[in-house]
This record gives C-alpha cells, structure tokens and sequence, in this order.
C-alpha cells in the first residue's frame, strides 16, 4: 500500500490543460519525464502519446485523386473532468475529486484495487499500480504545485504544446475544443481539457464548455 499525502487546494478554480496538437512532435518527452517523476515501470503511463493516421487517395471521378491523408498526435493524461466516471463508480470513494482545484486524485488509504474506475473512463486514465494492487493515475502534480511548480509534463515539453491553469482562462485564451477524431465524446464526462486541433483532427470535432 501506498500512503496517501493530501495537499491543500492549489487553486480556487477548476484546473485543466491545453494541447496544442498542431505542435506536437511526438517527441514523448512529456510522457518520459511523467514515468520518470512518478517512477511508473513499463507499461504503466500516466501521459501518453497517441499517433493517429487515416484519409487515403479518393477518385473524384473526373480522372484524378483527392489527397486527404492526415497524421497527428495527441498527448493525453488524465483530464481531471466535471463529471468523472471513475469517481461516480468507485465503491470505496477512494477516487474523488478535490474542492477548489479540482484534480481527481486516488485516495490509497482507501483504494482496494477492484478496478471499476479503470473499466469506466473513457481516457483511460487510472492504471494499476501492480505492485501494491492499487490503482494510480496522474495527479497534476499536485506536490509540485503546491511547490509553486509546474506539473511535469507542461516544464517538460520543448515545443510548448502543453499548458495549464484554470479551465475557464484557457477556454477564453484557446476555445473550446475539447474533442477531436481519435478521443471518446466529451459529453460522457466534460473533461477540462481544450485542444488546438491539427489539420485532418478537425473533422467531425465537437466542442465542450
């Protein structure tokens, strides 16, 4: 078991993060420093990086090809939602979501490792801990903000294409966009996450606020 150490609100508003896809590179820098800091083994990872591919060549009918093949990436890590399904199905309460700022952490004094948070979010977030049968998810690095730090993943990335701070500057600096081709419907739990869509992302995209 791990124990469990509370931090105080490290805001009075409800955090999340910007990713501008158009940036990513790829580089996993973010998601190399996040196992590092956290000291996950392989195969557990808090941030991830998914690469996305699809469009092809299509005849328009007049004796050519229209190109629309698109590749990007996202970086994702857990979106600290409104309205988190991991929480609501917990039978234990160890998963919550703080007062204040927001951040969805896991109460390991309380967790017994049966699994319902993982099976219910759609971003995969909460992953096993296997060592001590526990589950773990990121945490927005609360002990490093309540250092006055950065989380990890954003002092990190050398491109800049992850940022946080109150959800409710970040939508009014970036927009809404809070889901695009490759990530599940943002209406199933309203993550606090806004996404600068690459080009080939965009299609089909909603917006959440």
């Amino acid at each position: 078991m791990t124990n469990f150490v509370e931090f105080k609100p490290v805001s009075d508003k409800q955090l999340g993060f910007f990713i501008d896809s158009s940036l990513c590179s790829s580089c996993k820098a973010c998601q190399v420093a996040c196992k590092d800091k956290n000291d996950l083994e392989v195969g557990r990872r808090f941030r991830r990086i998914y690469s996305l591919t699809g469009g092809g060549f299509i005849d328009n009918g007049s004796g050519a090809y229209q190109n629309n093949v698109y590749s990007y990436n996202l970086s994702i890590a857990c979106n600290h939602c409104d309205d988190p399904a991991c929480v609501k199905n917990c039978p234990t309460t160890a998963m919550h979501k703080r007062e204040g700022d927001g951040i969805v952490r896991v109460n390991t004094d309380k967790c017994i490792g049966c699994g319902y948070c993982s099976w219910s979010c759609p971003y995969g977030a909460p992953q096993m801990n296997k060592q001590t049968g526990q589950m773990s998810k990121c945490d927005f690095c609360v002990d490093l903000q309540a250092q006055g730090e950065p989380p990890v993943c954003v002092a990190t990335c050398p491109l800049g294409a992850i940022k946080f701070g109150p959800i409710e500057e970040l939508r009014k600096q970036y927009g809404v966009l809070s889901e695009v081709r490759g990530l599940p419907s943002s209406a199933i739990t309203k993550p606090n996450l806004v996404i600068k869509a690459h080009s080939g992302a965009e299609e089909g995209v909603t917006n959440h606020a």
